[in-house]
């Protein structure tokens, strides 16, 4: 173990701390982003120690400590000065498992093109990037990125034009790369930009007729309302307080509310779910809110009892656990107004359902619902109100709300006190599930074992058993009888099952607060959203949550199974559902963004350069058109150029290129110079002249 004081005389070297890590299996690389890794940039070294919560970074002047900071790991920016600390060994793989935390940072500090990634250049179509080059021309040196075209053509692309260089995302198939000189590029993106411009018009007017609807304007909140909202068990996080507003303005407002509220799993949505439907039935309105699975059903079904005990209104719940007779009397007392809050699968939507006066419609969980399930939803009525709520929202959904013609709301607070689940990706052994379902078992609480196959999942219990025979194994999936799963899942709330190996049926709304383990097994077959949401189930109290993620070999695993399982490990935090939403878009592709006669153009210019056009075309229409930003590069001859020996990493450096030549105050400058020297150190003189003139052009 490695002690540091600073007040001590003896404090160590810097080669002696490399010495020091490496003996103690540290892993060295170019920029330190999980426990037991370590970089080296000059005098400056950074480490992330397995026994503490935050990375350090150690700033050598020759041997001697100038600084001793934590630093944050998605920004890369020091957080607070460090006088005493200690440095443990990796002593095995639980070190990791047991303090792994983080999340990647994002594109500010670390480009998302890597060599051999394909990208799109608006002007000169789809490439494939090899990296970064230094090249002189003429008088000037300056670093270029290459992009190989069809056959030998090539491109040296300058940075002041890195702003037209994307990565090209639309599908798991490789793209066909463009010629230079064949003029298919530029049929392609015209033919493109036709279609978007019919889209479109079909999205204004989708908006307008939605803006010219008369919809029900519900009144100001009531004394009973403040009243529920006061019992609510928890403090509102800023971010609930503000989309509770949001919503409830929408509510008010003379035209059909239809937002999307996306906020990350255990983030608080259900209670403005609960808030939004009080106000609703206060004003003598019916509630209808649709979920995707029987279980999330019955859990909503406790929750909106409970929160509405108090009152005198009933609610009621339209599952398969319900008999036939059940249902009838439900529906019954629908229509004539009886019940003012039913909660229901894809039975809502059958043609037997009758509403007295229905006016707010809740969608939860509406990434799991399909195009034909959302046109049911809106035939419901056609003036209601819609609320729809995902942790992880299709992109058709997200980009429609991005783009206008939705409201969209994020939460993006985590609660006080949840800790982000503590994630690593494995090959498997029995060692290493056996360690993660009993450290589990020893503090009190419970574990999902995720195997998403029905034919052999009873193998797979009887495999557990042998692991850990002393624990109490059952098995759930959506082919078992009603009955049997429901028992099943009352006995795991209940705490009477210790292990539950199941598939993805505990996908959406289980939540069961002493259950803080989950383990997928074969993770780089599922999808990436998937995976979030599943990881999602544990941590959901002030109880630190694990996942362990396990791929069979590095022979079996896929490129897109390695994009997966990498794409986890860099969005751990908290709050990045969001963010992941975007991602696994790149992953599977985008061919269902508008519609299956959009595919063929996302496929053909690229996810990222296929939004911006739509989002120029949509602008038109609402009579907005898109300014060019300009930079201050473009027509410079100013040699832009930071040397390897400063930044070696080409990722980090490509990154900073983005953000030197985006920049547009000379406050944004200073900001970005003042992290530089502190990831990198001071800078040297060519650095700071470059930053001097760059700062002479801004102002």
């Amino acid at each position: 173990m490695i002690h540091i004081d600073r007040k001590s005389p003896a404090i160590i070297g810097h080669s002696d701390l490399i010495t020091g890590l490496v003996d103690m299996c540290y892993t060295r690389v170019p920029m330190v982003l999980e426990p037991g890794e370590f970089s080296v940039r000059g005098g400056i070294i950074d480490v992330f120690p397995v026994n503490q919560s935050h990375p350090l970074r150690f700033d050598y002047d020759g041997d001697h400590l100038d600084r001793l900071n934590s630093f944050n790991i998605q920004t890369q920016r020091s957080i607070s000065s460090v006088n005493q600390t200690a440095i443990r060994p990796v002593s095995d793989e639980s070190d990791v498992f047991y303090h792994a935390a983080v999340s990647a940072p994002g594109g500010a500090v670390l480009d998302d093109i890597h060599p051999g990634d394909y990208v799109v250049h608006e002007t000169y179509g789809i490439g494939q990037y090899k990296g970064l080059v230094r090249l002189t021309i003429g008088s000037r040196e300056g670093e270029y990125l290459h992009v190989k075209y069809k056959g030998e053509d090539k491109l040296y692309v300058p940075l002041e034009q890195v702003h037209l260089i994307t990565r090209y995302s639309a599908a798991d198939t490789i793209p066909k790369v463009n010629g230079l000189h064949d003029g298919v590029w530029k049929k392609t993106t015209a033919k493109t930009k036709k279609a978007l411009e019919e889209l479109a018009h079909d999205v204004y007017l989708l908006h307008k007729a939605r803006q010219e609807t008369d919809g029900f304007s519900f009144q100001e909140d009531t004394v009973w309302q403040v009243d529920l909202e006061s019992r609510f068990m928890h403090t509102d996080t800023d971010d609930q307080r503000r989309v509770t507003a949001e919503v409830k303005r929408d509510m008010e407002s003379a035209r059909p509310m239809d937002r999307l509220v996306c906020g990350d799993v255990g983030f608080g949505k259900t209670e403005i779910l609960v808030r939004a439907a009080f106000k609703a039935v206060e004003n003598g309105k019916q509630v209808a809110v649709v979920v995707p699975t029987t279980i999330l059903a019955e859990q909503h079904f406790r929750t909106f009892s409970e929160r509405f005990a108090p009152f005198p209104y009933r609610v009621a719940v339209l599952s398969r656990f319900k008999k036939k007779s059940e249902q009838r009397k439900i529906l019954e007392q629908l229509s004539q107004g009886l019940i003012q809050l039913v909660i229901g699968t894809h039975r809502l939507l059958q043609a037997d359902i009758k509403f007295a006066d229905l006016g707010l419609l809740i969608v939860d969980e509406e990434q799991r619902f399909g195009v034909t399930h959302k046109e049911k939803l809106k035939q419901l009525k056609p003036n209601v109100d819609v609320l729809s709520v995902s942790a992880t929202p299709i992109p058709r959904t997200l980009y429609m709300a991005l783009i206008g013609s939705r409201g969209l709301s994020t939460i993006s607070t985590a609660p006080v006190a949840r800790k982000p689940v503590a994630t690593l990706v494995h090959t498997k052994n029995d060692a290493i599930v056996e360690q993660a379902i009993r450290k589990e078992l020893d503090r009190g609480g419970q574990v999902y074992y995720l195997f998403n196959q029905v034919r052999g999942i009873s193998s797979k219990a009887a495999w557990i058993r042998k692991l850990v025979p002393d624990a109490e194994v059952a098995v759930a999936h959506g082919q078992m009888d009603e009955r049997t799963l429901e028992s099943t899942m009352v006995k795991f709330w209940n705490h009477q099952i210790q292990v539950l190996v199941c598939t993805t049926i505990i996908e959406n709304g289980v939540d069961i607060s002493t259950a803080n383990t989950i383990i997928m097994e074969d993770a780089d077959r599922l999808g990436l959203s998937q995976i979030h949401q599943l990881r999602g189930r544990v941590g959901r109290s002030e109880v630190q949550g694990y996942a362990l993620l396990l791929y069979r070999s590095e022979e079996t695993l896929t490129e897109v199974g390695q994009r997966r399982l990498g794409a986890i490990r860099e969005y751990a935090a908290l709050g990045s559902g969001y963010k992941l939403a975007m991602k696994d878009l790149e992953i599977r592709g985008a061919g269902t963004l508008l519609g299956k006669k959009q595919h063929g153009h996302v496929t053909s210019v690229g996810f990222e350069l296929y939004c911006r056009m739509l989002d120029d075309a949509v602008a038109r229409y609402h009579g907005k058109p898109h300014r060019k930003q300009r930079s201050w590069i473009e027509g410079s001859n100013l040699q832009l150029l930071l040397p390897e020996e400063y930044i070696s990493d080409p990722r980090e450096r490509l990154a900073v290129y983005r953000r030197v030549v985006s920049v547009e105050f000379p406050f944004q400058l200073d900001d970005l110079c003042d992290e530089l020297e502190d990831r990198y150190g001071d800078f040297p003189g060519t650095v700071s002249l470059l930053f001097d003139t760059i700062r002479l052009k801004l102002r």
